[in-house]
């Protein structure tokens, strides 16, 4: 998706009859599959190996995401591609890695988190970790790793001549993302227990708080300065018990009276008083409020495609004008123009379709 939105000719190939995703029954509603053609192919066919590899020899990038020598079996590995394609980017994305003794097991991003020592640190201190969903494992540690990945060896391409894999591993992504916090707790400033610490829930002035209406707004005021604001606005100033930020003793009882000073107004009130001043202050939104705030409007975060909100590429260029070039594909969808745009004539698509090697939901 975001090579896509950058602008990237990206090329699917799905399974003649997929499974989809699971928890998705209409393709439309992937929209991480967005901005990309879908061809259908049957990767078990000797002539549908040998059109993928047609495919990859004219390709700058691969992307494969099997558990490790899936590819290698259906006869698409790294060294087949790359005796095609000597300056071809071949990106492998995993949980695991593509060796160690976990490489070939099954596994989800909790799992994968869990392992590099980030879901240890999240949730509340008497209650089992809590999963932050799977942006960490799946999408921070994979996806965009993966793809940094990718542009490296892209550019390193471009010099050399020479492509390479990737070995994308979610579970060292994962740990990576958490090197500040290996930073912090080897000089003492980060205890190994959840809810502890400056970021994780424990300190007062960086966390959630109720509000009357039973909303919630967020905190972040770690800087003295930002601190000081906070307490301006939340009219704790002159308490003496408000004085002595980071003095850990101190931080349930001035939890406590954050607490209950956030519960006195509504969400909407508590926005009216600090939105925009440097209390480090946000409202906790909805996923149905988000496009509708007046920021993220001025920003134009979001943007509709074939009726679905869903945010807009990212990041911004002071040139380039990325976007979303198109819905959500179906298996299938492209499959007779996108190979005759990849250069395969219209008798051999012809054949291979007749032969059901490839399939067309162009209609469907």
């Amino acid at each position: 998706m975001m090579l896509a939105d950058m602008g990237a000719e990206v090329l699917r190939i799905d399974r003649p009859n997929p499974s989809g995703l699971g928890i998705i029954v209409d393709e439309r509603h992937q929209l991480h599959y967005r901005g990309r053609r879908s061809v259908a192919i049957d990767l078990k066919d000797h002539s549908g190996v040998e059109l993928a590899l047609r495919l990859a020899g004219s390709a700058d990038v691969l992307i494969e995401g099997f558990r490790p020598g899936v590819m290698e079996k259906l006869g698409l590995g790294p060294e087949v591609c790359l005796r095609r394609n000597g300056k071809l980017v071949y990106g492998r994305m995993t949980g695991w890695g593509q060796s160690g003794p976990l490489a070939g097991a099954a596994g989800h991003d909790i799992n994968y988190i869990a392992l590099a020592g980030v879901l240890h640190t999240i949730g509340q201190s008497a209650e089992p970790p809590v999963p932050p969903l799977n942006l960490v494992g799946d999408f921070g540690g994979g996806a965009l790793y993966l793809a940094f990945g990718v542009l490296c060896a892209l550019h390193e391409a471009a010099k050399s001549g020479r492509g390479q894999v990737v070995d994308a591993a979610m579970v060292e992504g994962a740990a990576s993302l958490m090197t500040m916090i290996f930073g912090l707790a080897a000089t003492g400033s980060w205890q190994d227990r959840r809810q502890t610490n400056i970021l994780d829930g424990a300190a007062p002035y960086y966390g959630a708080y109720e509000t009357s209406d039973g909303q919630y707004v967020s905190v972040g005021a770690i800087e003295p300065k930002f601190y000081a604001q906070l307490l301006d606005r939340l009219e704790l100033t002159g308490d003496p018990d408000m004085q002595e930020q980071n003095n850990r003793n101190r931080w349930p009882e001035m939890k406590r009276k954050m607490a209950a000073k956030f519960k006195t107004k509504t969400r909407d009130q508590w926005c009216r008083i600090m939105e925009g001043s440097d209390a480090c202050f946000a409202p906790v939104l909805s996923l149905n409020e988000v496009s509708r705030h007046p920021h993220m409007t001025a920003r134009e975060a979001f943007v509709a495609v074939d009726g679905l909100v869903q945010p807009a590429p990212a990041p911004r260029f002071s040139r380039s004008k990325p976007k979303i070039q198109g819905p959500p594909p179906r298996a299938g969808q492209h499959t007779g123009e996108a190979l005759r745009d990849w250069g395969i004539e219209a008798e051999e698509i012809a054949q291979l379709m007749a032969g059901g090697v490839i399939v067309s939901s162009a209609d469907g």
